[in-house]
């Protein structure tokens, strides 16, 4: 099983940008356990402060993997053109954001992303990822 996660803008910053929302470790940083949980499964990473390079990534893997976990940050809530990627391709896309966005700012309840999406994590810190792959994986 092949499963692409696509961070989108400032999740670079994972483990130094408001801890106290994103918590202390940084993605890079987790990775390695997160493909140590699954070892039977390939799992490749993407991130990108730019929008287009994540609609590229989102199409690239779009018809040939088997998964995707999609957090597109602050796009989630802006990118009718992220959206309308994921509408676009087959390999299912799951939604992860590490912060409970409902708890959050009002326009952070919204998503282009959830109507064309598998299903939606928020909340859970890293974890929401690992969650995301057992789904993904489960559904095989």
């Amino acid at each position: 099983m092949k499963i692409r996660i696509i961070n989108g803008p400032n999740l670079n910053l994972l483990g130094k940008r408001e801890p106290e929302i994103y918590g202390s470790q940084g993605f890079e940083e987790y990775l390695p356990t997160l493909k140590a949980n699954f070892p039977n499964l390939e799992i490749d990473y993407f991130q990108s402060n730019i929008e287009g390079e994540i609609i590229n990534s989102i199409q690239e893997a779009g018809f040939t993997y088997d998964g995707i976990i999609l957090n597109a940050g602050a796009y989630t809530h802006t990118s009718v053109a992220i959206g309308d990627a994921v509408a676009a391709i087959s390999t299912p896309v799951i939604e992860v954001h590490i912060s409970n966005v409902f708890a959050r700012e009002p326009f952070r309840h919204h998503s282009f992303i959830a109507p064309h999406a598998k299903g939606v994590l928020a909340g859970f810190g890293l974890k929401g990822y690992q969650l995301a792959i057992q789904l993904l994986h489960e559904s095989k």
